[in-house]
């Protein structure tokens, strides 16, 4: 009887996937002794069946049980019949046996049966190619374990269940490793399977798995150097050889057989048939070099096959001028003739130009093509549209309607009867037309556009100058008709080279024009469609095309256009419709290549007064500025940067969190960094310069730092000739961070040196600040550990001066380096533990991840090894949700290190495999070199001598190359008489 509370109703849960628990609902259940907890195991695997009491004494004891075994049963059954209190009947006794059931009313829920059906559902997605969401399922899976299957249990009964869930635990892991290999995560694979052949050195699967990871991760050394150790501990353990699918492994590797490769994708089309065509034969002729669209030709056939015996099909394709529509339209209409044997009509609606076709006049004569003489067509377009429609009943036509203005134009144009079809092209997006199949063709890919200039310039041209071919039709962005254009006017010249056409195109203040050939230009095409923009629409249009990067979002077009963000949007919206700028997700923006040249040469042109285009540049620097200013401050609180940097009189976005504003960042890093390189002038310079030092982070990601760091060279140039040294000081503080985080030590020296003397001279608190702290950092590094302190001290002095809290703790945390280097390690424990007070004081999260970093290499130093991996894992979950894959990567390092020194050679060789996964593109060299010395160490110890020989001959050879001292080190690992 339900008391009330609905206890009764609770679900019943048993876990043993680790040790044997049990649950009602949230409330723990006594599951007993361990005998008592065998006991349930038992029953709990079996599902729901019955067991006898001899199959349960000899499942707890075996063949020597005790001589009270079988009342020991029913007492353990008695007991834990008394735990499961209201659901007692759960535990079922029958024909002298035990069961436990779930029913209707009291739910029983077990995580292997959860385990089960995770991994059943796996199987089912990757049959059905679905390898994201098999992935996803197994994941789950093996979140359900938890330890060791059946904890501690006693009796040959658990022990063999133990050994089974193991097993089908590692099997389930492999798996989710070749899923890992066929999505293409070979790479962060390694660290896994590395730590995963140490644990299980005999099982061949895996020594599989790590093989091809490494090789498809480009480490085809240690992919061989794993076949090498496998081969020689079979043959020390076992006596035999490997397996022949791993033996046949290493014959592909050493060959680099392409089939390693993930295969590709391959779509495939559907073919029709249908009757020979007659009647009006309208369409133009197709071009005999028609090239790639494959995709698009199968999708708009597909959909004009559907017509034939069924309801009219309607397809509009839709893009920029030039981009191919009609080529595409046209090839695709006489592919299709079969399905309509009525015949094809044909007309060009003029709707790029001014005076587009009427469509009463169209009407009139398509009727007459279709066999009505002129005294029977009526006047009025109602009319005509009726007799058109009725004209066509019955029939199977096509219609292609080219160059579209709108859907307006169109509507009395269409067919409406099944059996035909109309095919419509044109710059607007007709999201309007009801029961279209609308169609957005873009540029071609690389490979068809390749292919395009080749079938109309010749193979043996293009061959010999394959690269600067591809030079030419990226300069044409990839646009059929800016192609096609190119291509005749070389075919034309014999006398040219490919690479002089490239040259000529490489110029884009004259590339437009050079895109003229006969009565085709680029120019043109785009003139028509600029022609027809309402002048807000036109201004937009304008100023945005100004703007550097892949893109622009909305509240940075709002900022160029001094608009607000819900005018903008109408604006924009407007532009995608005519095709003139594209949508490249929801609120952002982009431009064809050769569109934005064309928008800037308007600019210049149209645009009045002139100052409205740098007043506009410069409302976007400004709302980077504010903005990054925004993302700073959450990260950096009580840093004194923004205090030391003009105001913007622009506004930016303000956000209420870290994770949005770091989002914003990372997203908006290609524009924000395209928009600075373009603000060279002397009105900008310093705003640069702030906005630089704002979004320093954008270092230490990885994906940014090489382009964060070519803007910063072209601006010091730039600051250099307009003689701005305050600007120029700051410049060199960007350039001392990125080259200090790619291990390049002596430049950024030279850059802080500069920082340090410009931020005196022209009195910049900030510069001369951080100018000094990074050379303490710097020199540090070099074990210049004098100079490190008296730079840190004097940084931790100018900090304190200007109030500057967050930096004072980096100073400190700094310094705790030093101490520690010098053998001080009291002292740096003590000066890692101020800073961190500081950074919880601030709130100061991201900086926080930086001081536990320090005091963890001091805790290492001082042997108290728990400390030190507590302080580490809190600072790479920090690190991780900043996106700081520099200090993500060095805090792994740092983990391997302190696992060797505690003895774990498995967890070592798995913490700097990761390392090496997450410094991939940053960090130098010489960390690199670093972390392969220490993964050799790991996994030397583990007995893989033939992976830690290759990981130390990277090492020496980078060492050498680099001039390091280091070198001697691995030298000596390498000996033979070395110990490890």
């Amino acid at each position: 009887m339900d008391d009330g509370t609905g206890q009764g109703q609770e679900r019943l849960r048993f876990t043993v996937l680790g040790p044997v628990r049990a649950w009602r609902g949230e409330t723990a259940l006594a599951a007993g002794s361990p005998q008592q907890r065998a006991l349930l195991a038992a029953l709990l695997l079996r599902g729901g069946r019955t067991a006898t009491a001899a199959e349960l004494v000899d499942a707890l004891w075996g063949d020597e049980p005790p001589h009270a075994a079988l009342a020991a049963v029913r007492t353990y059954a008695s007991r834990f019949r008394k735990a499961l209190g209201p659901d007692a009947d759960a535990l079922v006794s029958e024909s002298g046996g035990y069961a436990i059931r779930s029913t209707d009313s009291r739910p029983l829920d077990l995580d292997h049966d959860h385990a089960e059906q995770y991994a059943a559902e796996a199987e089912k997605a990757r049959t059905a190619g679905d390898l994201g969401r098999a992935r996803e399922l197994l994941d789950r899976a093996l979140d359900l374990w938890d330890g060791e299957p059946l904890a501690g249990l006693p009796g040959p009964y658990a022990e063999t269940q133990r050994t089974r869930l193991n097993e089908w635990r590692l099997s389930l892991m492999e798996t989710l490793l070749e899923l890992d290999l066929e999505l293409g995560s070979h790479a962060e694979a390694v660290s896994e399977l590395t730590a995963l052949t140490a644990a299980h050195p005999l099982r061949e699967r895996l020594r599989e798995l790590l093989m091809l990871a490494l090789y498809r991760s480009g480490r085809q050394a240690e992919a061989l150097a794993v076949y090498t150790d496998t081969r020689k501990l079979l043959d020390d353990e076992l006596g035999v050889d490997p397996c022949a699918s791993l033996s046949e492994l290493q014959q592909r590797i050493l060959r680099a057989d392409s089939d390693l490769d993930a295969p590709p994708v391959v779509s495939e089309g559907r073919d029709a048939s249908g009757r020979a065509s007659v009647r009006p034969q309208q369409l133009p002729a197709t071009v005999a070099d028609f090239t790639g669209r494959a995709a698009f030709v199968a999708e708009l056939g597909d959909q004009l096959a559907t017509a034939e015996g069924s309801v009219m099909a309607v397809s509009a394709l839709t893009g920029i001028g030039g981009v191919g529509k009609t080529t595409l339209a046209v090839h695709v209409a006489h592919a299709a003739r079969e399905h309509f044997p009525d015949g094809q009509l044909y007309v060009d609606l003029q709707g790029a130009g001014h005076t587009p076709s009427e469509p009463e006049a169209v009407l009139g004569a398509f009727l007459r093509s279709l066999g009505i003489p002129d005294s029977s067509i009526p006047d009025g377009l109602a009319e005509r549209s009726a007799l058109y429609r009725s004209t066509l009943a019955g029939r199977r036509i096509l219609a292609l309607l080219d160059n579209a203005r709108d859907a307006a134009q169109v509507r009395p144009l269409l067919p409406g009867t099944e059996g035909c079809a109309a095919l419509i092209t044109s710059r607007a997006r007709m999201i309007d037309l009801a029961g279209a199949h609308l169609i957005d063709l873009d540029v071609m890919s690389p490979e068809e556009a390749l292919a395009l200039f080749t079938r109309i310039v010749g193979e043996e041209r293009v061959n010999s100058e394959r690269q600067a071919a591809m030079a030419v039709v990226g300069a044409c962005g990839f646009l059929p008709l800016a192609i096609r254009i190119a291509a005749s006017r070389l075919a034309a010249r014999r006398t040219w080279t490919v690479s002089i056409l490239a040259r000529k195109l490489a110029d884009e203040r004259r590339r437009l024009d050079e895109l003229r050939a006969g009565d085709l230009a680029v120019k043109a095409t785009f003139e028509l469609g600029y022609g027809q923009l309402e002048p807000q629409q036109a201004r937009a249009f304008r100023l945005l095309g100004l703007a550097d990067g892949p893109d622009i979002s909305l509240a940075a077009a709002a900022a160029m256009l001094d608009l607000d963000t819900d005018d903008t949007e109408e604006l924009l919206e407007s532009l995608v419709d005519t095709s003139l700028l594209e949508s490249a997700a929801p609120g952002r923006y982009r431009y064809h290549d050769l569109v934005r040249l064309y928008a800037r040469d308007c600019a210049e042109r149209d645009e009045q007064p002139p100052s409205e285009r740098e007043a506009a540049l410069s409302r976007l620097l400004d709302f980077y500025v504010a903005t990054a200013s925004q993302v700073y401050a959450l990260e950096r609180p009580g840093d004194r940067l923004i205090h030391h940097m003009e105001t913007p009189d622009y506004p930016g976005l303000t956000f209420t969190d870290r994770t949005t504003a770091l989002e914003w960042l990372f997203s908006e890093a290609g524009c924000l960094l395209a928009c600075a390189r373009r603000s060279s002038g002397p009105t900008t310079l310093r705003r640069a310069a702030d906005l630089l030092l704002l979004t320093k982070d954008l270092a230490e990601s990885g994906a940014d730092a090489l382009r964060y760091e070519q803007t910063n060279i072209v601006l010091l140039a730039a600051a250099r000739e307009a003689g701005d040294q305050h600007a120029e000081a700051r410049f060199h503080l960007s350039l001392t961070y990125v080259r200090t985080l790619s291990g390049r030590l002596d430049e950024a020296d030279e850059n802080a040196k500069s920082a340090m003397l410009l931020g005196l001279a022209t009195e910049d608190p900030f510069a001369s600040s951080y100018a000094p702290n990074d050379r303490g950092i710097i020199a540090n590094a070099q074990r210049r550990h004098d100079d490190a302190e008296a730079y840190l001290r004097q940084a931790l002095f100018a900090f304190r001066d200007d109030g500057n809290r967050q930096s004072e703790a980096s100073a400190l945390c700094n310094l705790s380096r030093v101490h520690l280097d010098t053998g001080r390690v009291a002292s740096a424990i003590q000066l890692a533990e101020e800073g961190i007070g500081i950074y919880r004081e601030l709130g100061a999260k991201r900086r926080l991840a930086n001081g536990m970093y320090a005091l963890a290499l001091a805790y290492t130093q001082a042997m108290r090894l728990d400390e030190a991996v507590g302080q580490l894992n809190d600072a790479l979950a920090i690190f991780r949700d900043s996106r700081q894959r520099f200090w993500e990567g060095m805090t792994y390092f740092r983990l391997a290190e302190v696992d060797l020194a505690a003895g774990r050679p498995a967890l070592a060789a798995n913490h700097a495999e990761q390392a090496l996964t997450a410094l991939r593109g940053i960090g130098g060299d010489s960390w690199r070199a670093t972390v392969l010395t220490t993964l050799g160490r790991a996994l030397h110890e583990l007995g893989h001598t033939g992976r830690a020989r290759v990981c130390w001959q990277e090492a020496l050879a980078t060492f050498e190359r680099l001039g390091s001292p280091e070198a001697n080190v691995v030298q000596a690992l390498l000996s033979p008489a070395a110990v490890v």
